[in-house]
């Protein structure tokens, strides 16, 4: 089969397309005919080795596709099953593996482009939303990297859960179109304003109720100064590649608090609770209430160019690699 391989950690010219083998499912398993694919962050920092792994490798956390082959203790999926699935062992590639207990099944009225452009930022965004920051009706949302995959989903869902406002952040003043057309009231450059000034201006000196914050470093340490008190602050990256350093004194008079996320850590070890986050996903893309925002597609041999976009901060919206035409 066709894919995209890591040969060295490092720059792109380590990203070779090339011929390999379909590879082998275990009795637990399935092997899935990869229509489309995304391209996210974490690509990235495995690429360049920040998230461990052996070479040569091929890269990928999720793809959407059709069921070819069903281990022998796979009970809740058939061969022929439309489906999008976390994946093991990459998903730059005509064929992938995934453990039955991270494949989910996908309506004809779902399309394969929604469907790969999904799996991470929705499941993401609800778990932040629902189960960690605990929305609840009324409450106002701060949304850094509003522009982006996780932002422009984060954004939607917000809306759909009952926030009051949202208000995003962007680093380039291009971005700003993007994240307006995904429901933000309000967004603030914060290459060129302080943020946390114009967040308190926009709230009446209120600040905000909830905060997503996948940037970290000086970022994370100035939203402290416009989160409001019972204010939660959710972390799930550090995209600026520098530590925010937290203080102590900001959280208990106040009643803040900090919580720390990773959907990569949920997949590993308390996979189940995926499955419960794409029973209230799906139907929400089924019915157009949520649209993922996709603003580039490339073919699968062209990976670097989309990494490219990723590492230089221009993507907007997900990034599509199309596998099979």
């Amino acid at each position: 089969m066709k894919a995209v391989v890591v040969t060295n950690f490092g720059g792109l010219e380590y990203l070779s397309y090339q011929d390999i083998e379909v590879p082998k499912i275990n009795e637990d398993e399935v092997l899935i005919q990869v229509v489309k694919t995304s391209v996210n962050f974490a690509d990235i920092k495995q690429r360049y080795g920040k998230k461990g792994g052996k070479l040569p490798f091929v890269p990928g956390l999720d793809a959407t596709g059709y069921v070819v082959e069903v281990g022998a203790k796979v009970s809740n999926l058939t061969v022929g099953q439309r489906v999008i699935a976390f994946t093991k062992g990459g998903s730059y590639a005509e064929y992938a593996v995934a453990s039955h207990k991270l494949v989910y099944p996908i309506p004809d009225e779902l399309d394969f482009e929604t469907a790969a452009a999904c799996p991470i930022v929705s499941f993401l965004s609800y778990r932040l939303l629902h189960n960690i920051a605990r929305i609840e009706a009324g409450e106002s949302v701060l949304v850094h990297a509003a522009a982006g995959g996780v932002g422009t989903t984060a954004t939607q869902l917000a809306k759909l859960m009952g926030a009051s406002k949202v208000i995003g952040t962007v680093g380039h003043p291009d971005k700003i179109k993007t994240a307006l057309e995904n429901g933000v009231d309000h967004v603030i450059c914060y290459e060129q304003e302080d943020f946390a000034a114009k967040v308190n201006e926009l709230t009446n000196g209120q600040g905000v109720d909830i905060i997503l914050d996948s940037i970290a470093g000086a970022v994370t340490e100035n939203s402290f100064n416009c989160l409001a008190p019972f204010g939660r602050l959710v972390h799930f990256g550090n995209s600026c590649g520098h530590v925010g350093n937290i203080k102590m004194v900001d959280l208990h008079a106040s009643c803040r608090s900090v919580h720390g996320y990773s959907l990569g850590t949920t997949r590993q070890k308390r996979p189940e609770l995926l499955q419960e986050t794409a029973q209230k996903v799906i139907p929400y893309l089924v019915n157009k209430q949520l649209k993922i925002s996709v603003g580039h597609r490339f073919p699968l041999k062209d990976a670097a160019s989309a990494h490219l976009l990723v590492e230089n901060r221009l993507n907007k919206g997900k990034i599509i690699l199309d596998v099979l035409n």
